[in-house]
C-alpha cells in the first residue's frame, strides 16, 4: 500500500537544541525510497530554503524515526509540514508494547530486527559534534552527514522489516499525532519569569519557612526534617487509620499520601511540603528565553500509549501549585479544556452499558451511580448528599483504576468490608459493563494481547498484571481521543500549549479567545464521537486571561503560602541592604 505514494522520503536531521529552546538546525540527509534521489545538505543551504526540496504534498509520504525531532526542524526552519508521516518509533512501540525489547531508540529497533547501526561510540561523538554549535570543518561537515545518511540507510531496512507487520492508515494516523506533537514541544507554555526568578533565588529559606508554616497544623518535622513517629501521633489524635507495610510501619509512600488526601482533604498542604522539599528541583524545569516551558512530550512512552513527559521539566509535571506560574503573556489568554469525566463515560460506551451511559448523560454519574444503586433518593443533589457522592464516585473510579476493596477502602477511610459492598453494588448496578471488562481480560490472558479503536496494542507478557489490563481499555482510548483531538486543533491552527492526562492547554489572543475555545471544545467532541462509535464526551473549560495567573485550586493555598514566605523574605533582604 505504500506503493500508492509517489514519493517516500527517508530523511533525517541532525540538530542542536538547548534546555527550553527550538531547535537549531544543522544538517539533513533525505532519500527518496521510490526514486533514489538524494539529498544532503547543510544549515547553511537549509535556512535559504522557503519549502523542503523534496515533494511534501498529499502523495508523499515522510518516513522518520520518532518523527516529532524531524518535524520540529521543520517548523524551526519555517518549512510547510509534510502531509503524511510513517513515525516507525511508534510502529515499533506498539509492535513490542508490554515486552522488553533493548532499547526503544532506532538502534534498539534495529538490534530487534537484526540489522546492523551506527555503532554507540560514534553516536555519542557525533552527537557532542552537534551539541557544539559552532562553525563546522570540512571533515566535521562530512562525518555528520555521513552518521545522517548512515540513519536514513537504517530507516529504510527497518522499514522493509517492518511494513508487513503493521496496519499502514493506522501507523499514518499515529504519524499525524506526532506531527502535532512537534507544533506543542515547539509552541510551549508561557511561564511568568519573574515569579520563577524570585523562587529560585529564595528557595533554600523559602523550605525553612514552609515548614515553620504549614507544619503549625501537623506537627511532624523536627530540625527540617519529616518524622513518622510525629506523623503517627497526628494520626492517632485525629482518628485516621492509615495504611501500613507488612513491617506494620506506616506506608509513606506519596501514592499513599495521595489516595489518603481524597478522604482526608485536610492533608493536601502536608502532601504539597513533602513533595515540594524532597523531589521538586526548580533548576529541573525547562524555560527558554522567550519565557515558555517546553521539553519533549514523550509521546507514545506509556503502555497506554500516553504521553510521558519529564516529571521534573515539564510544568505539569512537578507539585500542583507550580502549576500558578503559568501566566499569558500581554494580550493573550489561556484555557484549560478537559473532557468531563472522560474514562467513565468511555467504559460506559465502549461496554454498551445502558445505566453506565444515563448516568453520564445526567451530567454527574457518580450521584446517578448512587441513584441508580438506591443509595439516596432520586431527587437527591450534590449538595443534598455530598458525603454518598463522594463515596460513590471514589468507588467509580476504583473500577476505572482496577483497584480492590482494600485499596477503596484506604481512599474512602471505611473498613473493607464497605468497600466490598459498594464495588458490588457497582458490579450490580453496572452488569453489562462488568461483563464487557471481564471478557477483556479473559481475552488478554488467553490470547496475549488487547487493543484500542484505532489499533494501538498491548502485549501480555509472562507476569500478567490484571490490574493494569483491566484499565487498559479506558486509559488507552482516552489516549486516542486526546491525540485525535490533537490532530484536529493542529489543522485548524489552534495553539496547544500542553496536553495533560484528559486536558488541554491552548493559548490565544484575547481577542480571538473564545473562538478558540469553541473550536477546541468542537474538536474534543467531534473525537470522543469517533473513538466512541457516536458517543459524545462533554468538556469543561477554564479560561485565564491577562493579567491573570493559571491556578489549580488543589495547590492555591500552597501557592499563596509560598508567596507570602517571598515576600517577608524580600523585605527582610531590603531591610539588611538599608541598613548596610
Amino acid at each position: 500500500m505504500i506503493r500508492n505514494f509517489n514519493h517516500v522520503i527517508a530523511l533525517d536531521f541532525e540538530f542542536s537544541v538547548s534546555d527550553g529552546e527550538r531547535q537549531a538546525v544543522v544538517c539533513l540527509v533525505a532519500r527518496d525510497l521510490i526514486t533514489g534521489k538524494k539529498w544532503h545538505l547543510f544549515q547553511e543551504d537549509l535556512y535559504s530554503l522557503k519549502s523542503p526540496p523534496f515533494p511534501y504534498g498529499n502523495d508523499s509520504v515522510v518516513v522518520a524515526y520518532y518523527a516529532p525531532d524531524e518535524i520540529n526542524c521543520y517548523l524551526a526552519l519555517d518549512w510547510k509540514l509534510p502531509s503524511n508521516i510513517l513515525d516507525l518509533f511508534t510502529e515499533f512501540r506498539n509492535l513490542t508494547n508490554g515486552q522488553q525489547p533493548s532499547s526503544a531508540s532506532l538502534f534498539g529497533a534495529l538490534f530487534y530486527f537484526g540489522l546492523s547501526g551506527v555503532n554507540v561510540v560514534k553516536k555519542n561523538r557525533i552527537r557532542k559534534l552537534t551539541l557544539r554549535g559552532n562553525d563546522y570543518s570540512s571533515p566535521e561537515k562530512k562525518d555528520l552527514l555521513n552518521y545522517c545518511e548512515n540513519n536514513v540507510l537504517a530507516i529504510e531496512k527497518l522499514l522493509s522489516k517492518m511494513l508487513p507487520l503493521f496496519n499502514l492508515p493506522l501507523a499514518l494516523l499515529r504519524g499525524r499525532y506526532m506531527k502535532s506533537a512537534a507544533c506543542i514541544e515547539f509552541y510551549g507554555t508561557p511561564i511568568d519569569t519573574e515569579s520563577l526568578v524570585l523562587l529560585r533565588r529564595y528557595w533554600d529559606d523559602i523550605q525553612l519557612n514552609l515548614i515553620n508554616k504549614i507544619d503549625t497544623e501537623f506537627g511532624v518535622y523536627q530540625g527540617g526534617a519529616f518524622k513518622p513517629k510525629l506523623f503517627e501521633n497526628y494520626l492517632t489524635k485525629h482518628n485516621i487509620s492509615w495504611p501500613q507495610l507488612p513491617s506494620t510501619s506506616l506506608d509513606l509512600t506519596d501514592t499513599t499520601f495521595k489516595n489518603m488526601c481524597c478522604s482526608h482533604p485536610q492533608l493536601i498542604p502536608l502532601r504539597e511540603l513533602r513533595v515540594s522539599l524532597s523531589r521538586m528541583r526548580l533548576s529541573d524545569l525547562t524555560i527558554g528565553h522567550d519565557g515558555r516551558n517546553r521539553c519533549q512530550i514523550s509521546a507514545f512512552r506509556s503502555k497506554t500509549g500516553r504521553n510521558q513527559p519529564s516529571s521534573s521539566k515539564f510544568i505539569f509535571g512537578p507539585s500542583v501549585w507550580l502549576r500558578a506560574l503559568i501566566k499569558p503573556t500581554p494580550g493573550y489568554g489561556l484555557a484549560y479544556v478537559d473532557w468531563s469525566q472522560q474514562e467513565f463515560g468511555i467504559a460506559a460506551a465502549l461496554s454498551g452499558d445502558k445505566l453506565m451511559k444515563d448516568a453520564y448523560k445526567s451530567g454527574d454519574p457518580y450521584l446517578s451511580f448512587a441513584k441508580q444503586a438506591k443509595a439516596v433518593p432520586d431527587n437527591a443533589t450534590k449538595n443534598s448528599h455530598p458525603t454518598e457522592r463522594d463515596k460513590y464516585k471514589a468507588c467509580s473510579l476504583a473500577v476505572q483504576y482496577g483497584m480492590g476493596a482494600e485499596s477503596l477502602a484506604i481512599r474512602i477511610s471505611q473498613p473493607v468490608l464497605v468497600a466490598k459492598e459498594l464495588l458490588n453494588l457497582h458490579r450490580e448496578t453496572y452488569k453489562t459493563f462488568w461483563k464487557w471488562s471481564d471478557s477483556n481480560l479473559d481475552y488478554a490472558l488467553l490470547n496475549g494481547k488487547l487493543w484500542t479503536v484505532f489499533g494501538w496494542e498491548i502485549h501480555v507478557d509472562d507476569n500478567p498484571n490484571p490490574k493494569s489490563l483491566t484499565n487498559f481499555p479506558m486509559q488507552a482510548n482516552a489516549a486516542e481521543m486526546l491525540r485525535l483531538a490533537c490532530c484536529f486543533m493542529t489543522d485548524k491552527n489552534i495553539n496547544i500549549c500542553a496536553p495533560i492526562h484528559d486536558a488541554l492547554l491552548i493559548e490565544a489572543p484575547l481577542e480571538k479567545l473564545d473562538q478558540a475555545i469553541e473550536i477546541t471544545k468542537q474538536c474534543m467532541l467531534e473525537a470522543s464521537q469517533i473513538v466512541l462509535n457516536g458517543f459524545e464526551l462533554n468538556s469543561d473549560v477554564d479560561i485565564i486571561r491577562y493579567p491573570a495567573r493559571y491556578m489549580d485550586k488543589r495547590g492555591e493555598k500552597m501557592w499563596n503560602t509560598v508567596w507570602k514566605s517571598i515576600n517577608e523574605l524580600a523585605e527582610t533582604s531590603y531591610k539588611e541592604q538599608s541598613d548596610e
